[in-house]
């Protein structure tokens, strides 16, 4: 099946070889997300909700690019460098996702970025 690859032009330009996310007939793809800045530079360094926060954001305008919204997320793949973060992501987690809870897994990983401390990777369907 054919994709359409989804590139919101207000981001950064990747610091590897992909697309934020891609569309694939009425599912969305968006790739793994991390706290990055213009250059691959890492932005609130220490501080996992915060990161967190520019993670769910980015998911989100990723999402609007395709014509989704976080209502249509079905499920979260979740890295944390250390899961002393875990507390911190949740809660900022459940801002996003306030109502039903999309499905979701979390393990602990070395990310791309030693200061990175949350990626998310999601899968979106549409109606």
């Amino acid at each position: 099946m054919p994709f359409e690859p989804i590139n919101p032009p207000e981001f950064p330009t990747p610091i590897a070889p992909y697309s934020a996310g891609a569309k694939a007939g009425n599912t969305v793809y968006v790739s793994g997300v991390l706290a990055l800045g213009e250059g691959g530079v890492v932005l609130h360094p220490g501080d996992a909700a915060a990161q967190t926060r520019v993670v769910l954001d980015t998911i989100r305008t990723t999402l609007a690019a395709a014509g989704a919204t976080l209502e249509d997320v079905a499920m979260n793949h979740i890295f944390l460098k250390d899961f002393a973060d875990y507390a911190a992501f949740n809660a900022v987690y459940a801002e996003y996702f306030p109502g039903a809870k999309p499905a979701r897994y979390c393990i602990k990983a070395e990310l791309v970025k030693a200061d990175c401390l949350v990626e998310i990777a999601s899968v979106a369907h549409l109606s």
